[in-house]
């Protein structure tokens, strides 16, 4: 709660304004009722120190400032919880790039879109409805404890017991009560959404193989399961307005019969009866907000928390920058170790990788080839051993000078929902349309692409769905020339590919040669022709 508050510095003159407004609002809604209460002592000859045209004034008044001050806390409560929350899907996308890719690989995509989304959307209810009506309860318990203390001290007692229990006692019994359910529900709502969207990419798998009604069984028990997590929430919450509500008319009781007791005991006047009484009935509503959230804040924080996780993470690769640029001229990985947890991956590893050269690395599938390469981008921290550009470690060059000198092509392309000249783009933002055509044209995809209805502005489809596994790889590969590193690191460039456009690729790849290096990784032996060098590595090492 702490943390999460302390996001609100930056907007503290305006969470001001609106605790101003909210108790100035509360106090005029609380004292309709109680001028309420004097009119009536004067419509029945009690001495009052105000008129009855005054009192109706001031009531008319009090109404209409109501509604405005009501209106703009509202205002100024939900323009800070939206502006923070920008802010902090900022800050959650800025930590996932910092975290990428090494610590997202894995991970349930489904979850991190949760978090995105839902998770940090219900941090509103706490922004704008938890932390003014926090400070507003205090200070309005402040004023009204005095006002009612006025005519006897039992009497602002009771006032001071009746917010303390509402507003405090209540709600940590209901919090406490409430145990983790908010974060066990929404852990099962990001596995839920996960669930669901890894459905729908595997949807013709699933139909193919006749897996529908056992998918759909799954789902249905993830979703009575999060139902019951949901249920249970629920029936806390009931049964703390159940309480809440209770107490209340508890407290209005006690204060009627501490009240008449102490006019019978001639210690007060009948006024010190009536208008302590209708202003405790008419000021529960601040700290009746205050009990409402014993049992919502708990999924709030259990989001909040989920939030602030992936704030917290600390990146398996940090950015460097400060550093010298530097030009590149040759790579090298020298004695590299490395695992994944207790797996040893890459033991002992050397290679050299001249400017200039086609350097092949061949080897079954798990034994390491497409690790080295992460290496090589700095993905992952090499463990032991040093991986070298023009004789400099990889950590110690800045993260953009390294991204400059190197273009990576995994296995798999990964297409954005958007045209294919914007897809090309993303390896180089300025790049004109001759660029991107030459680039197509050495990748053997530019007569594809003008057999398309809209050429270069056809959408490639989500996950880039219409087009096949081949074409694909070919705007892959497009792309890693289109950003023109000097140094190309290829993973399986050609899997996908048939022998007419391996050719095509290949020979556009030997005459790139003279101003390029390139480390190619493949199973194909007609992929390594080209290759001046090549390193065989079989269970994480030489051989």
């Amino acid at each position: 709660m702490a943390r999460l508050i302390g996001l609100v510095k930056s907007l503290g003159g305006y969470m001001a304004l609106a605790i101003f407004m909210g108790l100035t609002g509360h106090l005029c809604a609380a004292f309709i009722t109680i001028l309420g209460g004097y009119g009536v002592l004067a419509a029945l000859r009690f001495e009052i120190p105000f008129t009855l045209r005054g009192i109706f004034i001031s009531v008319l008044i009090f109404a209409i400032l109501r509604g405005f001050l009501r209106y703009a806390e509202q205002a100024c409560n939900h323009f800070i919880a939206f502006t923070l929350l920008a802010l902090l899907r900022d800050r959650v996308f800025r930590a996932l790039r910092r975290l990428c890719p090494a610590r997202l690989e894995g991970r349930d995509k489904g979850d991190l879109i949760s978090v995105i989304t839902s998770d940090i959307e219900l941090l509103e209810v706490f922004y704008a409805h938890t932390i003014s009506p926090a400070a507003i309860a205090f200070l309005f318990t402040i004023v009204m404890c005095l006002f009612i203390g006025s005519f006897h001290w039992i009497l602002g007692s009771i006032a001071l017991a009746a917010y303390f229990s509402v507003g405090i006692i209540i709600p940590l019994v209901t919090s406490k009560a409430s145990g983790d359910n908010g974060l066990r529900f929404r852990t099962k709502s990001g596995e839920l959404s996960g669930f669901v969207l890894d459905n729908l990419r595997g949807l013709s798998e699933i139909l193919q193989y006749g897996q529908g009604k056992k998918r759909l069984l799954q789902m249905n028990e993830k979703t009575d399961t999060l139902s019951t997590e949901e249920e249970k929430m629920k029936r806390v919450a009931g049964r703390n307005m159940a309480v809440t509500s209770t107490a209340v008319l508890a407290f209005d009781l006690i204060i009627l019969f501490v009240s008449a007791w102490l006019y019978q005991s001639k210690i007060v006047g009948f006024d010190g009866v009536l208008i302590p009484t209708l202003a405790l009935f008419s000021s529960f509503g601040p700290v009746i907000a205050l009990a409402a959230l014993g049992s919502t804040l708990q999924n709030t924080f259990a989001a909040g928390n989920r939030v602030l996780d992936i704030l917290d993470e600390t990146p398996v690769v940090e950015e460097i920058c400060g550093k010298p640029e530097i030009l590149f001229s040759g790579a090298e990985a020298k004695n590299v170790s490395f695992s994944y947890g207790s797996e040893t991956i890459l033991s002992n590893v050397s290679v050299i990788v001249p400017e200039h050269a086609v350097v092949g690395i061949v080897g079954r599938s798990g034994s390491g080839k497409s690790t080295l390469l992460k290496l090589f981008m700095r993905f992952w921290q090499v463990q032991k051993g040093a991986v070298l550009l023009s004789g400099k470690s990889v950590e110690e060059i800045n993260t953009g000078n390294l991204r400059d000198m190197e273009s990576f092509v995994t296995q798999e392309t990964h297409l954005f929902h958007d045209s294919i000249r914007n897809n090309l783009r993303i390896a180089k933002l300025d790049a004109s349309d001759k660029e991107i055509e030459a680039a197509c044209k050495k990748a053997s995809v530019h007569d594809f692409i003008l057999t398309l209805p809209q050429g270069y502005d056809t959408p490639v489809g989500e996950l880039g769905d219409t087009l096949s596994g081949g074409e694909c790889q070919r705007l892959g590969l497009a792309r890693a020339f289109l950003h023109d590193a000097p140094f190309l690191l290829l993973d399986e460039p050609t899997s996908n590919l048939d022998s007419l456009n391996e050719g095509i690729i290949l020979k556009s790849l030997r005459e790139e040669r003279a101003c390029k290096t390139v480390v190619l990784v493949s199973h194909r032996q007609s992929t390594m022709r080209i290759a001046d060098t090549v390193y065989s590595v079989e269970y994480g090492r030489m051989s």
